[in-house]
């Protein structure tokens, strides 16, 4: 039995969110994806960073389609370029939950959201389902979406909406853990997963148990704990510039063992990606719950997160890279 499936029949998918960061000062590039030439000698194929990724892990988090939806060829193309039982989570599209930042990008009015917007992201997710590699439907919504009668019942249509697929619900604000009854009861009526995140905690983020919901799935998301840049950044990115300890991340891996006895699917993703941390940490992960390290890595990987050498396996010929980012 691969490692693959053996990690599958275990019931436990571990991978990032997302997979391409191909700029900034936490750019992947050098130190996940191997160095690539500035230009590409005539008739070389473009570095493939899904399919490298697909080696390493079993599934990941989209988050691409929160800021558009994707094309359906696009999608075609992604379930074309990852092996048999890979599977994608897909990040609903801005629009079904910040408004607001959906009217700040794109000008358009957030009311005017309904059936046709819910068709044209469900055609977009139909070549991952097709393919049998959708896992599931994450609906994250920000801070400020608090428990109350208008937003309980928004989320009961989105739901019901999309209930043909498996949702996880991700919710900051306390007030939705302060009557976890009636949030639960919200969310098993359509077998929807409640989110588990670890994040900065602060007086009004939600407090959680880490506990499964719901028997089908379980979806968990690592965020980073760098509390000082949560909301003051100069860019977007240094919110996740924060790198789990084995014994920081060891809660979680016995969270989601628990949690496996009791559903069908767990899903753990980690969202820290600055510089490729997020790799790191869904390695440890991975190891604390005795699955294999899949595929190969740069040496510059294991020169960034040196607690990884031995562990993990380098790509054959790998000279030493040095790069000129600055230390993390």
């Amino acid at each position: 039995m691969t490692a693959r499936r053996a990690a599958a029949r275990s019931g436990i998918r571990v991978g990032t969110s997302g997979w391409s960061y191909p700029s900034g000062q936490g750019t992947w590039n050098g130190i996940f994806y191997p160095e690539q030439p500035a230009r590409r000698p005539r008739g070389t194929p473009k570095f493939d960073e899904l399919a490298f990724y697909a080696e390493h892990f079993d599934t990941v988090e989209v988050n691409s389609s929160f800021y558009r939806v994707p094309a359906v060829a696009t999608v075609e193309k992604w379930a074309e370029r990852t092996p048999p039982g890979f599977e994608f989570s897909v990040k609903l599209y801005q629009k079904f939950t910040h408004p607001d930042m959906f009217a700040k990008a794109t000008g358009a009015d957030p009311a005017q959201l309904g059936a046709k917007d819910v068709a044209e992201f469900k055609a977009a997710l139909e070549p991952l389902a097709a393919a049998g590699k959708l896992g599931a439907l994450l609906a994250q919504f920000p801070a400020s979406f608090k428990n109350d009668p208008e937003s309980r019942g928004y989320l009961e249509w989105l739901l019901k909406a999309f209930r043909e697929y498996p949702v996880a619900v991700e919710l900051r604000h306390r007030s939705w853990s302060e009557q976890p009854a009636e949030t639960a009861d919200l969310l098993s009526a359509f077998d929807a997963a409640l989110a588990q995140i670890d994040e900065p905690k602060f007086k009004d983020s939600i407090r959680q148990t880490l506990l499964p919901n719901v028997r089908s799935f379980y979806y968990l998301r690592l965020h980073g704990r760098n509390a000082k840049q949560w909301w003051k950044h100069e860019s977007s990115e240094d919110r996740y510039n924060y790198l789990y300890s084995a014994d920081e991340l060891q809660p979680f891996s016995e969270a989601a063992r628990a949690a496996a006895r009791e559903v069908k699917k767990a899903y753990l993703y980690a969202n820290n990606h600055f510089s490729a941390k997020s790799v790191a940490n869904a390695n440890i992960l991975k190891a604390q719950l005795g699955q294999e390290l899949e595929g190969e890595y740069p040496e510059a990987f294991v020169e960034e997160y040196p607690d990884l050498k031995g562990m993990v396996k380098l790509l054959p010929g790998q000279q030493k890279l040095t790069t000129s980012r600055k230390p993390s």
